[in-house]
């Protein structure tokens, strides 16, 4: 069979999958930069303290989305095998657990927020910070129950309906944005505070649409059945933890690495914030896009698990890296050739364009190791081995990755291009080691079939 014909079917089937959710994820990384955008034209003091916390809550977000992931395999397992009401019981418990799981992330967020002022930001920035933190960590709970009822979706291949869900979302928050940050329609000029309660609002309005769909939509009823009547038992929620706790801390210490980068850029300045949070929007560009192709490489590899197919998992995996490569190429192409006019759209401040304008190389250096480890952490998710994601995580971002800011932001004098540059070196590590432990596992289980 020649090389096009191998992976014919699975380009399709990710490309259907794959999709809605980057349309989804476009359409999140459009109101990103409408936050900034209108953020940052209306103070760089705003743009600066909205860095601050969108960066130390990526940290939280990420651990909460990855959490929920942990569904993902057993869903689409039991989706392939037509276990329809064994699902609706794993959504029942999934919520559950999640839920528990975003108030003890929001608990630990709300004892940073009490030693905000320990951490080293400028002094003229925490009256805007604080509010704008608090809103931001009323959103945890209602992101968590959204990304349970979107997890089922995606695992059930229906991955349209969130995404409907998320662009209907994003108009209503450019909209709110617009009316609450500059005061339009009567309303108060409320800055940055009027972005954070847009947001809250909708993040609130999207858990409720999603779960009454789930809930009230005829052709769910099996789902919603099965969460009805399933019994909670002490096995599905453990099986549920063993396979959202890594996913979880692997994501938890992506993000946090990225968040103490964050850090690092604040104790620079404040035109070194605002150029790090333009960077880190633009940066987003990329990684929604190979996310949400990630999510239907884990989606389409836990049907194969589902069914025995360890051959199968490999072949949906290097399909979809292919994918991935081709948007890296497509997403570079546009941060190199449009860098100083996306910049310009989020502040009129020369000094903070000119900054960001020199940071435009390393940016796009870690785009192919971000692609590559997003492929392979999701194609080890969906075979539901998922123990080693944690260690992987923890040696690529703790022990390298955040040495490596340190040492090439300021040990080597190179500032914000170093703590940029230094992303690279986590992301590769961890690139390297995903894809080893994804064909180890698959190779492992293949030769225990043949047996």
């Amino acid at each position: 069979m020649g090389f096009p014909k191998k992976y014919k079917q699975d380009y399709k089937q990710i490309a259907r999958l794959g999709l809605p959710i980057l349309v989804g994820q476009v359409g999140m990384i459009v109101v990103g930069f409408a936050d900034n955008i209108m953020v940052g034209r209306y103070s760089t003091q705003a743009l600066a303290s909205a860095s601050f916390v969108n960066g130390v809550f990526n940290t939280a977000i990420f651990a909460c989305i990855g959490f929920s992931y942990g569904l993902t395999p057993l869903v689409g397992a039991f989706f392939s095998q037509k276990r329809y009401r064994e699902i609706g019981g794993l959504v029942r418990s999934g919520l559950i657990v999640n839920i528990l799981f975003a108030l003890l992330v929001s608990m630990l967020m709300g004892v940073l927020y009490l030693n905000v002022d320990r951490l080293d930001q400028p002094e003229e920035l925490l009256p805007i910070i604080r509010p704008y933190f608090r809103l931001y960590l009323a959103g945890i709970l209602p992101l968590s129950i959204f990304q349970v009822f979107a997890q089922w979706s995606w695992g059930i291949k229906n991955t349209s309906m969130p995404m409907w869900i998320i662009l209907g979302s994003n108009v209503l928050n450019i909209i709110g944005n617009w009316l609450l940050i500059y005061g339009h329609c009567g309303l108060p000029e409320l800055g940055l505070q009027g972005a954070g309660i847009s947001t809250l609002t909708v993040r609130w309005l999207s858990a409720i649409v999603i779960a009454g769909i789930f809930f009230m939509r005829r052709r769910n009823r099996n789902y919603s059945d099965g969460f009805k009547e399933t019994r909670l038992t002490w096995e599905r929620i453990k099986r549920i933890n063993v396979t959202s706790w890594p996913v979880s801390l692997q994501s938890t210490m992506e993000s946090a690495s990225f968040s103490v980068v964050a850090l690092m850029a604040g104790w620079l300045g404040a035109l070194e914030l605002a150029s790090f949070q333009i960077l880190i929007v633009l940066s987003t560009l990329g990684f929604c896009i190979y996310y949400s192709i990630g999510s239907a490489i884990a989606v389409l590899v836990s049907n194969e698990t589902g069914l025995g197919n360890r051959a199968g998992t490999r072949r949906v995996a290097f399909a979809g890296y292919h994918i991935m490569l081709l948007l890296v190429v497509m997403a570079s192409l546009l941060i190199f050739s449009l860098n100083r006019h996306l910049i310009e759209a989020f502040t009129e401040d020369e000094a903070v364009i000119t900054l960001t304008s020199t940071l435009i190389f390393p940016l796009l250096l870690y785009q192919v190791g971000d692609a590559t480890q997003i492929t392979f952490a999701n194609a080890l998710r969906g075979t539901s081995n998922v123990m080693p994601m944690l260690w992987i995580a923890f040696v690529s971002y703790v022990v390298i990755g955040i040495p490596a800011s340190y040492m090439l932001g300021f040990t080597t004098g190179m500032g914000l291009y170093g703590l940029i540059l230094s992303f690279s070196v986590s992301l590769f590590v961890a690139a390297g080691l995903f894809l080893y432990f994804f064909l180890r596992t698959t190779r492992k289980r293949t030769a225990h079939n043949e047996h």
